[in-house]
């Protein structure tokens, strides 16, 4: 399924999993998502399964906002006694739609009793009280943490999931990844076939390490240990000769959410550097040139100020300025810390990478001791080249054999989904998506009701000439189209060929990367 069906599928307010390999684009999806929701004034809870996720999309755990905290698991009588408080049952009638990222590492106990809290306080005859849910994540990846459970059951597994009806969207262009062989070593490992070949690649990756003249010292170094990360970033740190520059996290708010804030954040509450230091940025900011798992070097310090001048392994200069991590709630900030968006980067760990896209890695798995973590980290990076592989173990290549059983299922789920919306009628689509958010407000795709009238009058007579225009792509359209485009037809010849004005078409192959 496509980013644009996705999202237009989301908009009529229907549950919805939103699934993919790693590089699919899920989380922009997301993000597309929650900016409409707040446009049209829906309150939405954003939330992930853990802090880290939840501060890379300004918002909270699902534990915390749920109320559930660290409880596994609620009786009906305890979910009755959360809805009964004041702050919390608030939070819950206010809320429209409930986003829960990072749904492979929350288990179905906690999915359960989270659903129950809901229906206690909204709607006790409906699945979340009636919330929209959005699930988002990939099973491949990192697991519940089991804490001593003998057997911990996916999301998937639970009677919340069962109750929702879901809707799959399983996004299936690739965005990260820039090579055939990457892709097939990714997807040997996703469906359990891996062979010879993931071997040879693996190995391959080994020797690049030990005998490539393109040095790998300078890459970030992916560990399975946080004790591992710490004692190499420590060791390069004090090597360095010069003088030494720290930073200061500064906060705001109740020092609960503060710290729950500090704790999940990638940068660090104290951040010393020195020219020559090895650094990461933890956060995107793509007017500034840098996105979550840029690397680079400190190259110097702004006399003045003191900050730093990052240079990225791509050549650009960043004189970098703190940024600020939020915790939204009701549209408002209830703490915020403000930091340098970097943290020392000759190594991370495979749980922090999470979500990082990165240009090169010297990744040790040789001490993978959970499902999925081998995936995780070998789908950082972008292409084969800038792979490098100290070692790996037998578990390095392991997924949960549960979730391989179901991801054929998910598959089927999502092209029926697929087939469905593609015959729903235009009008029938837009009245759904109107009848859950309301007449689109100005700022979004469409306007108000009278806006929205004369668009449709507009649009009738635009299709007269195209009959096309204004139609969502389809999935063969748009395959059809990087053909087309691919052997060097023109956005004129495009246009008649997909009924569609050049505008349209110049508008979709950018959509698709194919045009700056």
């Amino acid at each position: 399924m496509t980013q644009e069906t996705a999202l237009e599928i989301l908009k009529m307010g229907q549950n919805v999993f939103l699934t993919g390999p790693a590089g699919s684009g899920k989380t922009f999806v997301l993000n597309r998502y929650i900016e409409y929701l707040k446009q049209q004034g829906l309150e939405v809870a954003v939330t992930a399964s853990t802090g880290i996720a939840a501060t890379h999309m300004n918002g909270q755990t699902i534990h915390a906002w749920s109320g559930i905290g660290i409880r596994e698991s609620l009786t009906w009588q305890e979910a009755k006694e959360l809805a009964a408080d004041g702050e919390l049952h608030a939070r819950y009638r206010r809320t429209k739609v409930l986003i829960i990222d990072e749904i492979s590492m929350l288990d179905a106990d906690r999915l359960d009793a989270v659903e129950q809290v809901c229906r206690a306080t909204k709607d006790p005859f409906l699945p979340f009280g009636g919330l929209q849910v959005v699930l988002c994540g990939d099973f491949f990846q990192l697991p519940p943490v089991s804490k001593g459970k003998q057997h911990v059951r996916f999301a998937f597994e639970g009677a919340a999931w069962q109750a929702m009806h879901l809707k799959v969207c399983y996004l299936e262009e690739q965005y990260r990844h820039e090579d055939d062989r990457l892709k097939r070593l990714l997807n040997a490992i996703r469906s359990g076939m891996v062979n010879d070949e993931t071997y040879a690649i693996l190995e391959e990756r080994v020797r690049a390490l030990q005998s490539e003249t393109v040095s790998s010292g300078d890459v970030a170094k992916l560990y399975t240990h946080n004790a591992d990360v710490d004692i190499l970033n420590d060791l390069r740190l004090h090597r360095i000769e010069g003088q030494a520059y720290a930073y200061t996290m500064k906060a705001w708010g109740k020092r609960k959410l503060v710290e729950t804030l500090k704790k999940n954040c990638l940068a660090p509450e104290r951040l010393v550097l020195k020219v020559g230091a090895q650094v990461m940025f933890v956060k995107n900011n793509f007017e500034n040139g840098y996105v979550n798992g840029t690397l680079g070097h400190v190259i110097g310090f702004e006399e003045k100020t003191k900050l730093p001048v990052v240079k990225t392994f791509s050549g650009r200069e960043v004189s970098v300025t703190a940024t600020e991590w939020q915790l939204i709630d009701r549209e408002e900030v209830a703490a915020s810390i403000e930091q340098l968006p970097l943290r020392l980067a000759w190594a991370v760990t495979v749980h922090k990478s999470q979500g990082m896209s990165l240009d090169a890695a010297e990744i040790d798995l040789r001490k993978s001791f959970e499902y999925g973590m081998g995936y995780v980290a070998l789908s950082r990076v972008r292409r084969l080249s800038g792979l490098y592989i100290r070692g790996f173990n037998a578990q390095a290549l392991q997924v949960h054999p549960t979730v391989r059983a179901r991801d054929q299922g998910l598959r089927e789920e999502s092209h029926q989904v697929r087939v469905e919306f593609s015959t729903l009628p235009e009008d029938k689509r837009q009245r759904q998506q109107v009848a859950f958010a309301g007449p689109i407000q100005k700022g979004n795709r469409y306007s108000t009701r009278k806006d929205t009238e004369t668009n449709h009058s507009a649009i009738k007579k635009l299709r007269k000439k195209r009959s096309h225009a204004y139609r969502t792509w389809s999935d063969d359209e748009d395959k059809k189209l990087k053909r087309e485009y691919g052997i060097g037809k023109t956005n004129a010849v495009l246009a008649l060929m997909f009924l569609r004005t050049e505008g349209a078409i110049r508008a979709r192959l950018k959509k698709l990367g194919l045009k700056e």
